[in-house]
């Protein structure tokens, strides 16, 4: 596995945390892993917007 380092807002940094916290993923790692096969998966099912591109950024 190879490790990357990016910059996420501290919102949604709480916001993983918090469901480390309740027990969903068992650590952020996981959690963010995790949304990246969701975003892959997505891609590759075709369920993309009419725009052809997925908008991941929460404002």
């Amino acid at each position: 596995m190879e490790r990357v380092t990016l910059r996420i807002p501290k919102q949604q940094i709480e916001e993983v945390e918090q469901l480390v916290d309740s027990g969903e993923f068992p650590n952020r790692s996981e959690a963010i892993r995790s949304a990246v096969r969701e975003m892959i998966n997505e891609q590759y099912d075709g369920q993309t917007e009419q725009s052809g591109k997925r908008n991941w950024a929460k404002v």
